[in-house]
């Protein structure tokens, strides 16, 4: 029978992916849990597994689209009979199966992939049949169930959105509404359109040709332009989506009109969505929410970047990569154990500060699909050696795009490397649900008093923002000094661990 896997939720609570890379083609023999295709949710890149024994009779979505959360996206042809109910023997075996959450754990199992391939299959209903009639409306299709938005982590529905029925003339097919370009000319008749928002009209431009142009505006707007006698085909719009504003009309009313159109390859588009667009809302729910407050400590590193050499030359360090990357973790680890506080987060729910005597350490990590911040679970409890073992790992991890959502979670306090790209440093916005995030910027060569004498140090600067609701300005310059004093005389992490 034909069984079709729909894209799950895979755990997170999100309602759409994008088809990042199918590892199987129509007529491919596939297995039980074998990976079949990468998708990107807002969070990382995850890989699913079929959930049956088959052969792939089709590709329900392309590479590089965005798919709809309990949309089918692979068909797969199996010798298993149909139980009767429409869902195949596998329905039982799959509501009753149990196991971790995909996303959690980076691969799925037997059960996982038949729970997977259930939730999918049951979290939106089916559509009514073809051909069904509207009551009250004879000889019109019955509302169409589509999709609508809820709120994240409670799935999807569908529900009834009803359309109101094309006007019909009586000497021809229905047309869209035409506005004219310029006061009393000839009207063309234009192509019928969705949205009646955005209206298209047509106007000749050669003996046997039309030239089309889409116009974006909400009515009243086009009444306004109509008024004026403002023509919405030469206008470029501010509102969203290069849609045409009031203030629009009412500038090309005043003035010239704006230029709408650019020369090829002078403006690039490109689609927010995946982890840039879950990072872009993060940082502004932060930014917004938290008062951050950013203090900054120029410091002589030279002591740590021979530390760092030394280390290098200690075999236990010998399969690990060890930079000053990994002092400033370590600094930051000891200084929120010596200051609790600045280790916590706000519980606005029940107006608490959540104190935790855990670190997992948070790594900001560019990559070419965006901002992903990892997290070292328990990194207080790690040695050097473990801590430098784990800082290689999700480094690679997060550079090929691998970094799982159950990495990304739980992160307690952050650090952010500025230094890498040449920056001296910067101000941090903080992680959500944290309550402070270092910036760590370039080492450089610079003139520094030692000893009441001039020399050329290896110096750098740090930028701690805090959440000023939690942090007050003693307890951040306090944590900020400590992590200073430790890079400046690392003998001081021995002391203080």
């Amino acid at each position: 029978m034909r069984r079709e896997f729909k894209l799950p939720d895979v755990g997170e609570g999100l309602t759409e992916a994008e088809i990042v890379r199918w590892h199987a083609k129509p007529g491919d023999t596939v297995k039980v849990n074998q990976i079949v295709v990468e998708i990107e949710t807002a969070k990382s890149i995850v890989e699913l597994p079929i959930p049956w024994d088959g052969v792939v009779s089709g590709l329900m979505a392309d590479e590089g689209q965005t798919v709809d959360v309990g949309r089918p996206i692979i068909a797969v042809d199996t010798d298993e009979p149909d139980d009767g109910s429409g869902n195949g023997a596998n329905r039982v075996k799959a509501a009753e199966a149990g196991g971790a959450k995909a996303a959690d754990a980076g691969a799925v199992g037997t059960a996982d992939a038949d729970r997977i391939e259930a939730l999918a299959d049951d979290l939106v209903p089916r559509p009514p049949a073809e051909g069904a009639v509207e009551p009250g409306a004879h000889g019109s299709p019955a509302p169409k169930e589509e999709r609508q938005a809820v709120l994240v982590g409670y799935g999807v529905k569908t529900g009834t959105t009803k359309r109101r029925p094309r006007k019909s003339r009586p000497d021809g097919p229905a047309q869209s509404t035409v506005v004219p370009a310029a006061p009393e000319p000839p009207v063309i008749p234009a192509t019928p359109v969705a949205n009646p928002s955005r209206v298209e009209v047509t106007a000749p431009s050669g003996p046997a040709a039309l030239r089309r142009v889409a116009v974006l505006a909400k009515p009243p707007v086009r009444k306004l332009a109509k008024d004026l006698g403002v023509d919405l085909t030469t206008l470029a719009g501010s509102g969203p989506n290069g849609s045409i504003t009031r203030d629009d009309v009412h500038a090309a009313a005043e003035g010239p009109a704006p230029r709408a159109t650019t020369q090829q390859g002078e403006e690039e588009r490109i689609p927010v969505k995946g982890v840039r667009k879950m990072t872009a809302q993060a940082m502004v729910a932060s930014a917004f929410t938290a008062p951050h407050v950013t203090e900054f400590l120029q410091l002589d590193v030279t002591e740590t970047m021979e530390a760092v050499r030394r280390l290098r030359t200690i075999p236990d360090f010998a399969e690990v990569k060890v930079s000053p990357l990994l002092l400033v973790a370590k600094a930051v680890l000891t200084a929120a154990r010596r200051h609790p506080m600045i280790n916590s987060s706000w519980d606005e729910a029940a107006q608490e500060i959540v104190v935790k005597h855990y670190v997992n350490l948070g790594i900001a990590a560019a990559t070419p699909r965006g901002l992903v911040v990892p997290n070292i679970k328990s990194a207080h409890g790690l040695s050097l050696p473990e801590l430098a073992a784990e800082l290689g790992r999700l480094t690679e991890t997060a550079r090929a795009g691998r970094t799982q959502p159950a990495e990304m979670a739980g992160g307690t306090i952050t650090i952010t490397n500025v230094g890498v790209f040449g920056v001296d440093t910067g101000t941090p916005i903080l992680n959500p649900g944290e309550a402070a995030i270092l910036a760590f910027g370039q080492i450089r060569d610079m003139p520094w008093v030692v000893d009441g004498e001039l020399a050329v140090r290896k110096v750098t600067t740090l930028a701690l923002s805090f959440d000023h609701r939690i942090v007050d300005g003693e307890l951040g310059s306090l944590f900020l000094r400590d992590v200073g004093a430790m890079l400046e005389d690392p003998l001081r992490m021995l002391a203080w661990s």
